[in-house]
């Protein structure tokens, strides 16, 4: 009896918990093999970074969209419901079409040790040679060089930015996370890099990978220009496009890196000006810098370091004159919460902090600890969870209030499931 999605996703989850991150790629290249002699002649664009990677990609799948090509978009993880990782010209892709590629990894990896995002990642490169799109996008999960999705030689890598996150996996400086994230380079092809702050000593590592190395502020430049449009050089190429329908200021570099990524395949891709700003106009991405009420304000955002932190701090400013302006908040146990709390220090008048159960959770009390010890100026108070965290700040919020959810994808996939529940 062939076995549901859900099935197979807690027989993976049982095989490799979460916190088990076995980077390489032997094993993932040895099953791909095994999957299909088939190649994919398709372009692909991998993007990576620490903050923006999920934004360009939906930036490029919505702009390819426009022109009417077939996508594929993988991106990890998901908010509300797996199939939200893999999808299909826009869509989510069918459950039992996940599961039957799961399937086919599970068959072809004989006794190849996989962890979780090794055979879901297999699954998606499985539907795309099972059906081929003219688009390919895959998201870096972690890092780059050994990330599984670096199995497929980009034809555009781009990284979108160098923060300091994930430091006991990547290292502990920028610059050897920008090492690993750079791994997603191939010689002679486009390597796009939206960070215009580099450490010291990347340049020429990224130089010595051999790829056409297009540096922001150098080799493409972005700023904001009238009539709500962002203008964007490259290559000689001037061009004025409508801001992305994602908020925050920060959304016009990475609007930048994903039309210089498309710009490079213009030989191998038929996109227009005009297609790419319908792109630009329709692209929908849930949780980044979400608006989801109106009276009181009430915002998701997915800031779960410090540097989205920062850019989070920069979109709400301080605490208003008028109104009072609540946080809900919580985070993973690897993520730097002194980062977080010092970027928001002046952002909330209240601090309302849950704790996330199953692998990597934290106890809110440990959270708020650490808040504390900052000090951050809003007063401090510990929820048991994340939707009653959010009950609690609607019901005590006015209507000219604000209320910012926040720390993770699992606070932020709690409170966009509780609004569900409540809506009619």
């Amino acid at each position: 009896m062939s076995s549901t999605l859900q099935d197979w996703l807690r027989q993976l989850e049982q095989r490799t918990p979460e916190s088990r991150i076995d980077l390489g790629l032997e094993r993932v290249r040895e099953v791909l093999s095994r999957l299909s002699g088939a190649r994919l002649d398709c372009p692909v664009i991998t993007v990576g970074g620490t903050n923006g990677k999920g934004s360009v990609v939906a930036m490029v799948e919505s702009m390819c969209r426009a022109a009417g090509l077939r996508t594929l978009a993988y991106t990890s993880p998901h908010l509300l419901d797996f199939s939200e990782r893999i999808r299909i010209d826009g869509e989510p892709a069918a459950a039992d079409r996940i599961a039957a590629a799961i399937a086919r990894v599970e068959h072809a990896r004989g006794d190849a040790a996989l962890t979780y995002f090794e055979h879901v990642t297999l699954a998606a490169l499985a539907m795309a040679l099972e059906a081929p799109p003219e688009v390919l996008v895959l998201e870096v999960g972690l890092g780059g060089r050994l990330d599984a999705v670096n199995v497929i030689d980009a034809d555009v890598a781009v990284i979108t930015s160098i923060g300091l996150d994930h430091t006991e996996w990547l290292g502990p400086t920028r610059l050897s996370i920008g090492r690993e994230k750079a791994g997603i380079a191939r010689p002679e092809r486009p390597l796009i890099v939206g960070e215009r702050r580099l450490p010291a000593g990347l340049e020429p590592l990224l130089r010595a990978s051999g790829a056409r190395l297009a540096l922001a502020g150098r080799d493409f430049r972005w700023r904001r220009a009238a009539g709500g449009k962002v203008r964007i050089e490259w290559d000689n190429r001037v061009l004025q496009l409508p801001r992305p329908a994602l908020a925050g200021a920060w959304q016009l570099g990475n609007a930048a890196c994903a039309v210089t990524a498309l710009l490079a395949l213009e030989d191998r891709l038929a996109i227009s000006p005009a297609q790419m700003a319908e792109g630009l106009r329709q692209v929908r991405l849930p949780g980044r810098l979400q608006r989801v009420l109106d009276r009181p304000a009430l915002w998701l955002d997915l800031a779960h370091n410090g540097a989205g932190a920062r850019a989070l701090a920069r979109a709400l400013g301080p605490c208003p004159d008028s109104g009072a302006s609540t946080a809900v908040f919580s985070a993973l146990a690897d993520k730097d919460v002194g980062a977080i709390g010092s970027a928001l220090d002046r952002s909330f008048s209240r601090w309302l902090v849950a704790g996330l159960e199953g692998d990597r959770g934290r106890a809110a009390a440990d959270l708020a600890a650490c808040l504390t010890e900052i000090p951050v100026a809003g007063a401090v108070e510990t929820v048991e969870s994340v939707p009653e965290a959010l009950t609690l700040a609607l019901q005590e919020s006015g209507p000219d209030d604000r209320i910012v959810v926040f720390g993770s994808f699992r606070t932020v996939a709690a409170a966009a499931t509780l609004l569900r529940q409540r809506s009619p």
